[in-house]
């Protein structure tokens, strides 16, 4: 698939480290997909869809620092939407989100019509919380900083602990992968349903190349992700290690 031209009509500073971009494209995409995004001259990379048509960006590497520095007028290349996303269900749904793992929890908030939904959002410092205002507008918010600058002091963990899990019937979570996996423990505890969105390297986005591979389940996160249920990720790799561009396994 040859990528399709997006011009940057908006630009969004989020949080000092967060941007959101967004284009002239609309994308039909089910909430949790992905996109690859090129950034010319720099490298093409993954990036989950915040808003039908926008990306929203923590600056990390060469490509997101790039992305992080566009204005309105300049122009990118996108490839899809890809891969499998999050399936709602349920009458009473949390949403854990941390840090820049909001940007594909949004849409599913957007979209769980009928829904009682409660959010739990942190980050590293008050002035990184992501999207704390749009999730109110779906349902109740509760925040978790590192630093104790606003709301919970400490992680999302503990935040959970404040809540009786078994009366909600789907988790879905994406963030640092420390933290997922420290929710996915917690979760898997009290046999709570669950789905997390996992972040890989990817080279193709299509499932042909087997760069984005977990363990041991030899599942492409690319094409059978990037979301997967709990139960599947319980004795996975995930919070354990991941790999780089040439399959080193990298320890987290």
């Amino acid at each position: 698939m040859r990528p399709m031209d997006a011009v940057i009509t908006e630009v969004i500073r989020e949080t000092p480290s967060i941007t959101t971009l967004k284009t002239d494209l609309e994308l039909d995409a089910t909430p949790g997909q992905f996109v690859m995004v090129w950034v010319r001259g720099v490298d093409e990379i993954p990036m989950a869809l915040s808003f039908s048509n926008g990306i929203t960006v923590q600056k990390v590497g060469d490509a997101t620092s790039a992305l992080s520095d566009m204005h309105v007028g300049d122009s990118i290349g996108i490839r899809g939407p890809f891969g499998k996303g999050f399936e709602i269900t349920g009458n009473r749904i949390m949403i854990i989100a941390g840090g820049v793992g909001g940007a594909p929890l949004l849409p599913l908030a957007e979209h769980a019509q009928d829904i009682e939904v409660h959010t739990l959002i942190g980050a590293k410092t008050s002035k990184e919380l992501l999207f704390e205002d749009r999730f109110s507008k779906y349902g109740a918010v509760s925040v978790a900083t590192d630093d104790g600058s606003k709301g919970y002091h400490g992680f999302l963990t503990g935040l959970m602990s404040m809540y009786d899990l078994e009366d909600f019937d789907q988790f879905y979570v994406c963030g640092p992968e420390l933290m997922m996996r420290g929710v996915l423990d917690i979760l898997h505890g009290l046999e709570c349903r669950s789905q997390f969105s996992l972040h890989r390297y990817f080279k193709c986005g299509i499932g042909v190349c087997g760069a984005c591979v977990i363990d041991p389940l030899g599942l492409r996160v690319c094409k059978d992700g990037p979301v997967f249920t709990g139960d599947i990720l319980i004795e996975s790799e995930l919070g354990k290690y991941h790999r780089d561009a040439t399959g080193r396994k990298i320890k987290l």
